[in-house]
């Protein structure tokens, strides 16, 4: 499989270091997620958001050679589909605006369980 700057691709993190993840492409070569690149949020220990093993999504970002820069978070960011919500339409009733936030909300809390109970299994 060729990898190509821009594609966003799977991997399994092989190491784990103070400064990034490393992480094993599906075409055998391993690229690095800087400890910038793993979240939207501030990362002060990637042990709290990656273990070994993980499976993870991770956006190309540049291939110097034999480095490969790779991000998490802009994976993240590209697979979220862009949207109007009801609450941006100014014609739509107070009911549609509250059913759009709760929906909303629900999933944000279960990406938020669901990230907890990965980091809970270590």
């Amino acid at each position: 499989m060729d990898l190509t700057i821009g594609s966003i691709v799977e991997g399994k993190v092989s190491g784990i270091t103070n400064f990034g993840a490393f992480v094993l492409l599906p075409n055998g070569k391993t690229g690095l997620v800087h400890i910038s690149e793993i979240a939207k949020t501030y990362v002060k220990d990637i042990k709290d958001c990656l273990n070994e093993n993980d499976t993870v999504r991770v956006k190309i970002l540049n291939i110097d050679g034999t480095k490969i820069a790779l991000s998490i978070k802009q994976a993240i960011a590209e697979e979220t589909p862009r949207r109007v919500s009801a609450s941006q339409n100014a014609n739509a009733s107070f009911e549609d605006k509250l059913a759009h936030f709760m929906k909303d909300s629900n999933e944000k809390l279960i990406t938020l369980k669901r990230h907890q109970e990965g980091r809970k299994g270590r």
